[in-house]
């Protein structure tokens, strides 16, 4: 492994993410805000926590009361007047449920003059749900979608019409009183409806594109779930307003600064990265094959969410295959590297971040008996960069703006 490269991959990821953390977004929106009445907190998402920590900072004993839910891990201490839950993800589990139930009570009664503060992040689509299926079925319906390629604005056009609370149903439930939202971004182009399945916000999506999914994967559905998918959402909305704080451009943009200040040019290729994490890997490790050799320090960057097509039965995450991809295009590339990161700090059902490759990583893995295409068969990425030394880890972040690639070219 090149360690000079490494050191520059983990400052690179500090940087962004830090520049990401929703306190001084979050804090800007509420000082936009009027709060007459009650106020009733609710926060849901990866970022939950973090989000809802500001507002009890910024407003204090105006909550009267508040829910927050979060990813197992991520809840960091109490905060007043609120109880905080942790729920699963990207699976939802009966925590998240019984939560989301809670929010719903937490709502009911309230007046014209009370306020619903909804706070909101990614993996808001599986920690925040009240199911209109068995849950155990949602579970199913949710691990095909994952396991098939889906991307996320698929998976929750499908998702808000098993739900309760998904597509605006949330807000029709906290009517008459109106619903403020401050929404941190983890959706390619900020679609408000499909942020954390849109649970304040009118459903652009029809009944029609929920069967024209369903056909498409082959979806498995009882009788009740597909007669949901021809319920057609709400389509207007009333006494509701949002504000995005937060999106992966920022993160991009972020990661960018970091990259010219260890002496690379920065070249932004996209922030709407939307297609398999190992094909974008691969696309990765070709433009530094194309560049290499021209005597300059280069950073490619990419944002977005990338997808994996499960074919094996291994442990990892888009972030890291993406990067262990990429290891076999710059193979000997010795002043080379790939990484990818989640900016909330955790990719898949993993502790790690996203994973690491240079120019050795290919060789260090045959040295140990691993051949890249079997791993990613397996999708197995987890223990292959783990036993090089390829993961990054950086721990519950507070933050949720999707994910961010990068490629490194240091001029030798």
């Amino acid at each position: 492994m090149n360690p000079s490269l490494r050191a520059d991959a983990e400052q690179i990821v500090r940087t962004a993410i830090a520049a990401v953390r929703p306190d001084a977004a979050v804090r800007l929106a509420l000082q936009q805000m009027t709060f007459p009445g009650r106020v009733r907190l609710v926060a849901a998402g990866k970022a939950a926590w973090q989000m809802a920590k500001v507002a009890s900072d910024c407003l204090g004993s105006r909550i009267e009361s508040g829910i927050v839910i979060t990813k197992y891990g991520h809840v960091m201490g109490p905060i007043p007047a609120c109880t905080c839950c942790e729920a699963g993800h990207p699976v939802p589990d009966e925590n998240g449920f019984r939560a989301t139930q809670a929010a719903l009570d937490l709502v009911s009664g309230l007046t014209e003059r009370d306020t619903v503060l909804l706070l909101l992040s990614g993996g808001g689509s599986a920690l925040f749900e009240k199911p209109l299926i068995p849950g155990a079925e949602l579970q199913d319906v949710t691990a095909q979608l994952l396991a098939c390629g889906a991307d996320i604005v698929e998976i929750n056009t499908i998702r808000k019409r098993l739900s309760a609370v998904k597509g605006g149903r949330f807000a029709l439930a906290c009517a008459p009183a109106q619903v403020q939202t401050v929404v941190l971004s983890d959706v390619l182009g900020d679609p408000l409806d499909m942020i954390a399945s849109g649970p304040a916000f009118p459903d652009s999506a029809t009944a029609a594109d929920a069967r024209r999914i369903a056909a498409k994967y082959g979806l498995r559905l009882s009788a009740l779930a597909d007669r949901l998918l021809g319920v057609e959402t709400p389509k207007t909305l009333e006494r509701v307003t949002t504000q995005i704080t937060g999106s992966v451009r920022a993160l991009c943009a972020a990661a960018a600064t970091a990259c010219r200040d260890l002496g690379y040019e920065p070249i932004l290729l996209t922030d709407r990265l939307c297609c398999e994490a190992k094909e974008a890997g691969r696309f990765l490790a070709s433009v530094l094959r194309t560049h290499a050799g021209e005597g300059r320090s280069l950073a490619f960057l990419a944002g977005g969410e990338t997808v994996v097509r499960l074919t094996g039965h291994g442990l990892g995450g888009r972030n890291q295959e993406l990067a262990l991809a990429a290891a076999e295009g710059i193979a000997g590339l010795t002043g080379a590297a790939v990484f990818s990161v989640g900016s909330d700090g955790t990719d898949g059902p993993t502790d790690a971040a996203g994973g690491f490759a240079d120019g050795f990583t290919r060789d260090a893995l045959r040295a140990a008996g691993l051949e890249i295409p079997d791993v990613l068969r397996a999708n197995d990425s987890y223990h292959a960069l783990e036993r090089v030394g390829g993961l990054i880890r950086t721990g519950p972040t507070g933050t949720n703006v999707n994910d961010v690639a990068v490629a490194l070219l240091r001029a030798e």
